[in-house]
């Protein structure tokens, strides 16, 4: 793992979307696996700024996002599918038809996650995935278990994801129980990881990727497997280890 200490977010926006930007400059049809939440935002106004300035061109990049929200139309303003084009797809041009978030529609959910595996696969897989970590140390929607789920599938969402997204609804009645995420076989499958965590809230989860064992306690974890991975962390989130 190549390990990366920053002062804080904004730098670390700036050092991931460097990252981002070789990949799509080396490789302008590259495959992205992108993420949603506060931890990519910095990244994603990076690379808008690179656009801005002339630097990238995203005309021929394909995209797949880790997860969505089970229930939840796309144009709602938390939707997953909405928080990627509110940040960064509608700022950069990006073919919407080169955009993928899973979406559940049919009466068989578990024919739509074969059906999203199947479509990273046939793009040839993903050349960079961008993944944030959760206090528990799951990543997507992948918390901690008693194994490591393979592929995209459905999951039941546990009380304190639950309780950390609520602020992004009215109230925690609002947040939706289910979500479609790609599974950690899915993600390790990606030629190259970054991984962000700034805040000391995230400094036990990281100890615990970093230093502790590979276990489906910690999801996270499993990338001390990978043969690429970048972590970028703030000083509070480096703080133990």
């Amino acid at each position: 793992m190549n390990i990366q200490v920053y002062e804080n977010a904004a730098q670390i926006g700036k050092a991931a979307g460097a990252l981002f930007a070789a990949k799509i400059i080396e490789k302008p049809a590259c495959v992205l696996g992108m993420a949603t939440g506060s931890s990519p935002l910095p990244t994603y106004a990076a690379l808008v700024e690179l656009y801005e300035q002339g630097v990238l061109d995203f005309s021929e990049v394909r995209s797949f996002n880790l997860d969505e929200y089970v229930s939840i139309d796309r144009s709602h303003e938390q939707s997953y599918y909405r928080f990627m084009f509110d940040n960064l797809f509608s700022k950069v041009n990006i073919k919407a038809e080169n955009v993928q978030v899973p979406y559940p529609v049919s009466p068989d959910p578990n024919s739509d996650c074969a059906a999203y595996d199947a479509a990273i696969d046939a793009a040839g897989g993903i050349d960079l995935q961008i993944l944030g970590i959760g206090n528990n140390g799951h990543i997507a929607f992948n918390e901690p278990s008693a194994v490591f789920p393979f592929g995209t599938h459905i999951v039941d969402l546990t009380q304190s994801t639950i309780e950390a997204n609520k602020r992004f609804f009215a109230s925690a009645d609002d947040v939706p129980r289910k979500a479609i995420t790609m599974g950690i076989g899915s993600i390790m499958k990606a030629r190259e990881v970054m991984i962000i965590a700034t805040g000391a809230a995230k400094a036990p989860a990281v100890k615990a990727m970093l230093q502790g064992d590979v276990d489906p306690q910690c999801p996270a974890s499993i990338l001390q497997l990978h043969p690429a991975v970048t972590v970028f962390l703030d000083t509070e989130a480096a703080a133990l280890l």
